[in-house]
């Protein structure tokens, strides 16, 4: 946002050198449209400047006739390109600093910075303004990315932007919290330099977004889905589901996908596929720095076309005593090499599986009808609500429903004591699945038809948002009608 101020008269001119130029002029009712008093909008009221943020935007207005500035037309409250899906990935390690003129905007941004997409920035907030900022950024470095909110509107926001135009380094993103609802004034500001204006209302995830939408890889854009399964207690089946999870959306959704068995010593993802790999997900573990795309292409085992799996080692010949960075890196990695990602935890609690189940973009908590697994459900779905507050909330499944002559939580029961209706209740059915981890197979290709095999279909679908391709008939039905059904 680097600015000559020689050079403002021309660049706050709006017009061709042939027709009548427009240059500022000391007008205390610049920028705001068809409001015609210079009286700022009511964002004093703390208790009103709330219900604004909280509020959905307004549909903008029709256009009218050009005011004598000719700066008439509400702009969006948020720019389209904050909406992208491709801007709700986590943010790069940047240094954010804001300075905001109104406390509900600086609270707002306290809250954002809880949020997982946004963790590995480093986030200040400071009150003041355009005014704190030049202050401040005359005698320190720039951050990454300045926020600045101000109530300020017409010469006198230009004239503070202006000013501290000349103490931020060039290459700083700049993003202002305005108010004054103009699509004249936004793209004055975007001439200028400014990489978004916003407009209240606004929600968290909203900035989250306009933020993230500023730091998209052109070169690297893609980031796959992340889901994750855990079991809330060992043995309930989620690892079995974690893998008929990754291979439905594979290859009845009949998208890319990836299952990561991340057990390292008793991961059973080679079992169940009928695999027996050289290489395992360990070996990009314990070397991260090696962890580029050609060596996750030797470790991987190519279970379909489709579906790419990164098996455990399953041996106890070493103890895995590895730090949450090396997770974190290799997760990364492997989420840019297809549209989702399937992590098979382990049932522990350690520093990188929070984190891994903080960053995931869905969570899916596999439980038993008994007490044990709600006491430990209820303890993570609390602990997932409250550190991710903009996300959507965990899914539970129960397994194993059913089992004779054994007591079990009643499914309404157990969904009241979590707060959160279970997505799915499993039957118990030792056939089937001994059936399909004897022979190496998944549920739906020993048998499709079963309920097991639909709700984990349906369970694959809500994960993703896409509907299963429907199979097409064999030629020897198509060619026998009697046989359509």
């Amino acid at each position: 946002m680097k600015h000559d101020p020689a050079e403002a008269e021309d660049a706050w001119s709006v017009g061709t050198p042939d027709e009548v130029q427009f240059v500022l002029e000391e007008d205390d009712a610049f920028g705001l449209g068809e409001i015609e008093t210079a009286e700022a909008p009511p964002f004093d009221d703390g208790e009103a400047a709330d219900a604004l943020l909280a509020a959905e935007p307004a549909e903008p207005p029709a256009p009218e006739a050009a005011n004598e500035h000719g700066l008439t037309t509400p702009m969006p409250a948020m720019p389209p390109a904050a909406n992208d899906a491709s801007a709700d990935q986590p943010l790069p390690r940047i240094t954010i600093h804001a300075f905001c003129d109104r406390p509900e905007i600086a609270r707002m941004i306290d809250q954002v910075a809880q949020d997982r997409r946004m963790a590995k920035a480093q986030i200040k907030v400071e009150m003041g303004g355009i005014e704190a900022g030049i202050v401040r950024l005359a005698s320190q470095a720039s951050p990454n990315l300045l926020i600045i909110d101000t109530i300020a509107h017409g010469p006198a926001m230009l004239d503070g932007l202006d000013r501290l135009a000349e103490v931020v380094e060039e290459g700083a993103k700049v993003v202002i919290i305005g108010a004054v609802n103009d699509i004249g004034l936004f793209r004055e500001l975007m001439k200028r330099g400014a990489s978004e204006y916003i407009v209240p209302p606004v929600k968290p995830l909203q900035l989250i977004r306009a933020i993230a939408s500023l730091y998209v890889n052109p070169q690297k854009p893609f980031v796959g889905r992340l889901i994750s399964v855990v079991g809330a207690r060992g043995g309930v089946g989620a690892s079995t589901l974690a893998h008929n999870i990754a291979w439905s959306i594979a290859e009845r959704q009949e998208a890319g996908a990836a299952l990561v068995d991340l057990d390292l010593p008793f991961g059973t993802a080679a079992l169940d596929f009928n695999q027996d790999p050289g290489q395992s997900i360990a070996d990009a573990l314990t070397a991260p720095d090696r962890a580029d795309e050609n060596f996750l292409d030797r470790i991987v085992t190519r279970q379909t076309p489709r579906l790419q799996v990164f098996t455990a080692p399953g041996k106890l010949e070493r103890e895995y005593e590895l730090d949450a960075s090396a997770f974190e890196v290799v997760i990364d990695r492997i989420r840019r090499s297809g549209p989702y990602i399937v992590l098979d935890l382990p049932h522990v609690w350690t520093s990188w599986v929070k984190q891994t189940l903080l960053a995931s973009d869905d969570v899916v908590i596999v439980a038993a009808p008994d007490l044990a697994s709600l006491r430990n459900a209820r303890n993570m779905v609390d602990l997932l609500k409250s550190a991710r507050p903009y996300d959507q909330p965990p899914r539970v499944v129960l397994n194993t429903v059913g089992v004779p002559k054994r007591p079990e939580v009643p499914t309404k029961d157990f969904a009241d004591a979590l707060g959160l209706e279970p997505l799915a209740a499993l039957a118990f059915d030792p056939a089937l699945f001994g059936a399909a981890a004897n022979n190496g197979q998944m549920l739906a290709e020993v048998a499709p038809a079963s309920k097991a095999a639909v709700s984990l279909d349906d369970l694959a679908a809500i994960l993703t948002g896409r509907k299963p391709v429907e199979q097409k008939r064999t030629a020897l039905v198509s060619k026998l009608p009697f046989l359509k059904k």
